[in-house]
């Protein structure tokens, strides 16, 4: 076990999240399936051969009880993949939007993340080359979203989901900057989108899996390269 990374995945118990785990433990990482459907996060823990907790990164007693649960099995973390996120349906539109609807994106996408990393960060400083991923969106590039040539810049605006990761890719800035000192990474993933019920909820139909989504997570888990502050695609750096 001193031997083993640790490693967190949140929503972890479908979709790229699952997708994510998956990776880690066939690449021999001990992983933890976080989830806040226990059933269903023991059931996927079970099929790829990992650890499951019960974890609700909207609830504060959640997050905690999972974090004590961590500490008691492992006593540190190596990495954490904050990739729990919603998409929060239609009701986003400037003009009609739905201010609950909105609220409970930043819920999950942002304030979920804080949540989480700052009840893990005691495990990550405890942990060896200790690293974060945020699971963020191409969606959350401002520069992608201005760009008259890109697909983003002509789809529908939304008021929520992409100014939620917008967001987050600050957050991970803020972090990274933070524990720079600890020697903690901290980076930004832009998944691309995948055929899960994450897109399916948008009415989107995709032909991109959630394990080719997960690869770049994956990567920056395991390799030996340790940028920090930065935001990725299987492709690259992806601009703000």
């Amino acid at each position: 076990m001193a031997d083993e990374r640790i490693a967190l995945v949140t929503g972890a118990n479908k979709g790229i999240g699952a997708a994510i785990a998956e990776g880690l433990a066939a690449q021999g990482l001990s992983v933890v399936v976080a989830a806040r459907d226990a059933a269903r996060g023991a059931e996927t823990a079970r099929r790829i051969g990992a650890q499951a907790v019960m974890l609700d990164v909207t609830d504060d007693a959640s997050v905690t009880a999972a974090a004590k649960e961590v500490r008691d099995r492992f006593g540190r973390l190596d990495v954490l993949v904050n990739n729990a996120g919603i998409s929060g349906g239609r009701s986003q539109a400037p003009g009609a939007v739905d201010l609950g609807t909105i609220r409970t994106i930043f819920e999950t996408n942002l304030y979920g993340v804080i949540r989480v990393t700052e009840a893990f960060l005691p495990l990550l400083r405890a942990g060896t080359d200790a690293r974060i991923i945020n699971v963020s969106s191409g969606t959350g590039s401002l520069a992608w979203m201005t760009d008259p040539s890109h697909g983003f810049a002509v789809r529908g605006s939304m008021a929520g989901y992409p100014v939620s990761k917008t967001a987050l890719n600050m957050l991970t800035v803020q972090y990274a900057r933070a524990l720079s000192g600890d020697g903690i990474t901290v980076n930004a993933i832009a998944p691309g989108a995948c055929a899960t019920d994450f897109s399916a909820a948008l009415g989107i139909t995709l032909e991109r899996t959630a394990a080719q989504g997960a690869a770049v997570v994956i990567d920056l888990a395991t390799g030996t390269a340790r940028p920090t502050a930065s935001f990725l695609s299987d492709e690259g750096e992806v601009p703000w």
